[in-house]
């Protein structure tokens, strides 16, 4: 009768554990794919964004065609952009593109003085922010899913569920901006 228990408890035990790293799993799933449309929703903001601050750059810097085909063309991408990895290039290529623009303003500074510049350069730059923060938060939920889905005891419970990839710098957003003027 002792033993019937202790048998009944095991596997209750091994139930409550394989439950609770199974709703585990699927929670760290979720809040990995609640923390790429975090970052989704940011670079929605910035391509939003960049029309307005293109206008307004255009009424001074009439002869940089360059920049702006730059700055065009990398907002067509990120429009274009269906996969993450896909949006995470096109948003680096924006990103560069939009430095090239802010680094050509200092050559014109009535455009350096300008409200409209101004608060558009500063809501820029606070969406990079969280965009920055969104990709830390994202690859800090991959690290802790991953960790839970390739060890023991979790890689029993993953039940074929395969790592999820890290948001990674690539190759040419390391290089530093090249500004020509």
């Amino acid at each position: 009768m002792v033993l019937e228990w202790i048998v009944v408890g095991l596997v209750i035990l091994v139930v409550i554990i394989a439950v609770s790293y199974i709703n585990r799993i699927r929670i760290l799933s979720n809040r990995i794919d609640n923390a790429w449309a975090q970052i989704d929703v940011q670079l929605k903001k910035r391509v939003d964004l960049v029309p307005n601050l293109v206008e307004t750059v255009k009424g001074y810097v009439k002869h940089e065609k360059s920049v702006f085909k730059d700055v065009t063309d990398a907002h067509k991408a990120m429009m274009g952009a269906q996969t993450m990895q896909e949006k995470a290039k096109a948003g680096a290529g924006l990103a560069g593109a939009l430095k090239t623009l802010f680094a050509l303003s200092e050559n014109y500074p009535r455009l350096k003085a300008n409200q409209n510049f101004m608060m558009l350069q500063e809501e820029l730059s606070g969406i990079e922010n969280k965009i920055a923060y969104a990709r830390q938060f994202y690859n800090d939920s991959v690290l802790e899913y991953n960790n839970l889905v390739t060890t023991i005891p979790g890689s029993f419970f993953a039940m074929g569920r395969a790592p999820k990839p890290f948001l990674e710098v690539t190759e040419a957003e390391r290089k530093p901006v090249k500004v020509e003027f």
